[in-house]
């Protein structure tokens, strides 16, 4: 591929590199020490800690930890002083002061057993990081200096830590997917909540857990690379009302209020946080809704509920987070009581309603077999979503070897909107107005049992029940007739069309599993499960007319009141057996499937068996360096909406019609993840590939004319494929972070238009190189440059789009009590085929400034700061390749007062 650079991009790219080269020549040369720690009869201590705390303030503490054979390595400053501290449980702690010189040093340690510890009641010395087997332990105090506001400055002090500005945290290079305070779950356990929320002054430890399992009796049993963050609180905020109250005022009547409040006792835990902000500033996201939705990885197992929450139209007033204008209102509380020492009960509550507008343009270019054409269409929309979310959870743990939970979970929520569409092609300039009203019920029961039979024998029970209920009402206004041919309207001034669709749900799914532990390498897992569904769907489509009367398009074969029965019962076994430092674990599935179809009075039924094979092999060449693969044959079944037979309208430009005659989708998925971390060398590599072959798919089969298009389902058997690639690398030096990452992809998919089958090709990378700084008394830095190409290929014709982007992000903390934090982002985006180029920067900025000790805190923010008009980017679907800009935010000024109790 050719790579063109805009001048300014070039610039900028200079400067990147003078940086770097800067960066060289101020670190200092690195010198090995290594050695072995071993006690009085020789015998090596395997994770022993080594730590080297320099004398010097403005260098960072260095930690290692002893392999299998009590070697150790670890890198330090030349021309430094250290005191290294090696320490072990059992044994009496070592500390030996070192100056560096310019050469490597062996240094070995033998450590005393400590005769009886409860004679040690002073402990004068407390290490800044312990680590054990799966346990890595901060110790925060030693790392902060007070002027950090909230957890996430803290977390990122911590060495092996690394914290994005979403609030998503790696330790080591692995990110955590679970975060409690004083070991009991914070909200829902996502880690954004807790790091941009809590305050950093009432941490004093940080506790970080890998192959984290809620239930311990089956850490070792159930496979988890879950990894969670346990907070732990100073003395006097343990039974303690803390948080800050921030309060905004800004040009042009922008306003924010944020209030973060907790109350923490050794029974009683009370949390709540606010907000209520006309920013853009979105405090609930569709991520957020997947974790209390129980996580991306848990919902990838079930690829079916992952499709149906992205595709739900609560996921899509979510996913909107481009706006033109937001008023966001929010609120989440969180209790959790201990009844007893074996039962909590914990609960929360959270509410959302938003007012926003968006507004975008796009170019969208229709790959049409007969004469390929362009459609100019821009769209503006006034949003109103509320939703409500509860859980409520009773844990149960009357010993070791039982645990029993019960969780209700419940959402209502209720979204308007008032959109307005103007599209001009070849066949028309129309515009059209769509009205919405989506109210939704969401009702989920869930209960997991675990009891350890004996030595050998667990067992575990999960049940679920969910009930969903989905009333969702559409309007399209417009004064031109629109799908002739495919709707029979009459004449009218006015075009008035309301669609009326309701959805109903009963799931129950159930799991009983039983867990053989033969050896210590061999396992046997025997598990037996049902999932049943009962769908009813109904929908309505009709034209209003001006006096009064209804015309039905129920006479062309519109409407569905359509049922639908589904039931899964299955067997499945997995043998998990290690040979050295590899386990596999290969498994098979025996599924019989039996489901029900009825569209009014016709009824059919359907039947089916399947074996689906799973293969697992995870090599752990050692704690830091770890290789998984996974195969897996997976089958997804059509949801309701693609079985209902009878055509209904899905856009002002689109009729769908489902078949009930379809079945599973088939496909092989595999892949293959490499992981390695050096504590010595301060480098962190991540790979990582996905490949997924479709055997029978769903596909769409689509008749187009001009912008409309008819589309149906139908089972299909060309193979397809996807297959991902990504990677990341990561090397520190002294106070420099350089980093490099990558991300490739490829996607064959056939297109079945205008009774042709074409296949359609797509493919996309991304590079970025960055680097970021970690000075303790100078501004720090980071800037990343990013290299986009896509290249979409659809009946013979091919479309590339290319962008370059610069981000560039300044935070420095100066004079003591003051914090300056800047952001920039340039992009110079090209579509190469239509040979036009776009170039858009957007930035940020704010000082905030607190006195020590004193709990008010003063700031000025502004964000866009060049009055950036919009973002562009590019997608791809079966035939159409768009072009879009998304119109954003103006310029906001803001005064922030902060108050902390």
């Amino acid at each position: 591929m050719e790579i063109r650079l805009d001048n300014n991009v070039l610039r900028y790219l200079k400067i990147l590199l003078l940086l770097a080269g800067f960066s060289s020549l101020i670190n200092a040369q690195q010198i090995q020490v290594s050695g072995k720690v071993s006690d009085t009869l020789q015998n090596p201590l395997s994770y022993a800690n080594i730590l080297a705390i320099p004398k010097s303030d403005d260098q960072d503490i260095k930690f290692a930890i002893t392999e299998k054979d009590g070697s150790y390595k670890i890198g330090l400053i030349s021309n430094q002083t250290y005191e290294l501290t090696v320490s072990y449980l059992g044994f009496k702690p070592q500390a030996y002061t070192i100056t560096i010189a310019d050469q490597d040093i062996i240094k070995n340690f033998i450590l005393k057993e400590k005769p009886d510890q409860l004679d040690e009641v002073n402990i004068k010395y407390t290490p800044p990081i312990t680590v054990k087997t799966d346990t890595i332990t901060y110790d925060v105090t030693k790392f902060v200096n007070g002027e950090e506001r909230k957890l996430r400055d803290a977390l990122k002090k911590l060495p092996g830590v690394e914290v994005d500005r979403e609030g998503n945290v790696n330790v080591n290079g692995k990110k955590v997917t679970k975060v409690l305070v004083e070991n009991k779950t914070f909200f829902t356990g996502n880690s954004k909540l807790a790091v941009n929320n809590i305050p950093a002054d009432a941490v004093e430890k940080v506790e970080v857990l890998d192959n984290y399992n809620e239930v311990a009796m089956l850490k070792g049993l159930q496979d988890s690379e879950d990894m969670a963050l346990n907070i732990l609180l100073k003395e006097d905020k343990k039974k303690f009302v803390f948080g800050d109250i921030e309060v905004g005022t800004g040009v042009e009547e922008r306003y924010l209020l944020h209030p973060n409040l907790f109350y923490y006792s050794p029974k009683t835990n009370i949390n709540f946080i606010g907000d209520l902000n006309n920013q853009g500033i979105k405090s609930f996201s569709f991520s957020d809704y997947l974790e209390f939705e129980g996580g991306f990885g848990k919902l990838l197992d079930d690829a079916g509920s992952y499709f149906s929450l992205f595709n739900s139209d609560f996921a899509q007033y979510l996913n909107n987070q481009d706006f033109t204008d937001n008023i966001n209102q929010f609120g989440a509380l969180n209790i959790r009581q201990s009844v007893s020492k074996h039962t909590d009960v914990s609960g929360y509550l959270i509410a959302s309603n938003s007012k926003t507008q968006t507004a975008s343009n796009t170019l969208n270019a229709y790959q049409n077999i007969e004469a390929p054409f362009t459609e100019n269409r821009t769209v503006t929309d006034d949003l109103n979503n509320f939703f409500t979310i509860g859980k409520v959870t009773v844990d149960y743990e009357p010993s070791y070897k039982e645990d029993f939970a019960y969780n209700a979970f419940v959402k209502v929520t209720n979204n308007d909107s008032h959109g307005f569409v103007n599209t001009t092609n070849p066949d028309q300039n129309n515009s059209i107005t769509t009205v919405t009203d989506v109210a939704a019920l969401n009702l989920k029961q869930n209960i997991t049992y675990s009891r350890k039979l004996s030595k050998a024998h667990t067992a575990t029970l999960e049940a679920t029940y969910n009930f969903q209920n989905d009333k969702p009402i559409t309007e399209w206004l417009t004064n031109q007739q629109i799908l002739q041919g495919l709707i029979p309207l009459e004449d009218a001034d006015v075009y008035t069309i309301l669609q009326t669709k309701k959805s109903t749900s009963h799931n129950f799914n159930a799991i009983i599993k039983d867990y053989w532990v033969l050896n210590n390498f061999n396992h046997l897992y025997t598990s037996v499960g049902i999932n049943t569904s009962f769908n009813d769907f109904y929908n309505e489509d009709v034209q209003l007319q001006s006096d009064g009367r209804i015309n039905n398009f129920s006479s062309a074969g519109f409407g569905n009141d359509f049922g639908y029965s589904f039931t899964d019962t299955y067997l499945g076994l997995e043998y998990k057996f290690q040979i050295g430092i590899a386990t596999f674990k290969p498994a098979v599935f025996y599924h019989g499937y039996l489901w029900r179809t009825q569209q009014f009075e016709d009824a059919e039924t359907f039947s089916k068996n399947l074996l689906l094979p799973q293969f697992t092999t995870k090599v752990e060449f050692n704690n830091s360096e770890k290789l998984n693969f996974k195969y897996k044959l997976n089958a997804r079944f059509p949801g309701i909406n693609q079985l209902a037979n009878n055509f209904i309208l899905s856009n002002f430009n689109s009729v769908y019609r489902g078949n009930n005659q379809l079945e599973n989708q088939l496909y092989h998925s595999a892949t293959l993840s490499y992981y390695k971390f050096s504590l010595f060398k301060n480098l962190n590599l991540n790979f990582n590939t996905s490949f997924n072959k479709r055997i029978e798919s769903i596909k769409t089969v689509s008749e187009l004319n001009g912008i409309e298009s008819f589309n149906t389902a139908i089972m299909f058997d060309q193979p397809e494929h996807n297959w991902m690639l990504s990677g990341r690398v990561s090397k520190k030096i002294n106070k420099i972070r350089y980093n490099l990452s990558s991300r490739f992809s490829y996607n064959d998919n056939f297109q079945i238009l205008n009774n042709e089958t074409n296949l359609n090709i797509s493919k996309s990378i991304a590079s970025t190189i960055g680097i970021e700084t970690s000075f303790k008394n100078y501004p720090n830095i980071e800037i990343n440059y990013t290299k986009d190409f896509n290249n979409y290929k659809a009946l013979n014709n091919t479309s590339k789009f290319e962008n370059d982007q610069l981000e560039v992000i300044l935070e420095y903390d100066f004079l003591k009590d003051f914090i300056f934090k800047a952001d920039y982002t340039f992009d110079n985006y090209t579509n190469k085929s239509l040979n036009t180029t776009n170039t858009f920067d957007t930035a940020n900025a704010s000082l905030f400034y607190q006195k020590e000790d004193s709990p008010w805190g003063f700031e000025i923010n502004a964000t866009n700061l060049f009055d950036t008009e919009f973002k562009q980017q590019n997608s791809f679907n079966a035939f159409v390749i768009t072009d879009s800009k998304t119109f954003i935010l103006p310029r906001i000024v803001m005064f922030k007062v902060s108050y902390k109790l």
